[in-house]
């Protein structure tokens, strides 16, 4: 069974999600861009910039960046 899904806001996932190779492409509003810098072939993904992100939200953006629950935990 998987650990419980944190709450992070937009700004903190983008700080955790970077340091997995990630880096921000462009911002349009209030969602961020980040593509990921040596693998071209992963998803491009896009975090919204709220002060908290919803919990499906937040799994797609794990299950897109091929990120675990365990590893943002650590990385948090």
């Amino acid at each position: 069974m998987s650990p419980k899904l944190p709450v992070v806001s937009g700004a903190q996932l983008i700080v955790a999600i970077r340091k997995f190779g990630y880096e921000v492409v462009r911002q349009k509003g209030s969602h961020v861009h980040l593509r990921h810098s040596s693998d071209s072939r992963r998803t491009p993904i896009t975090i919204p910039l709220h002060d908290e992100i919803a919990s499906g939200t937040l799994r797609r953006i794990l299950r897109d960046s091929q990120v675990t629950v365990e590893q943002l935990i650590e990385v948090l």
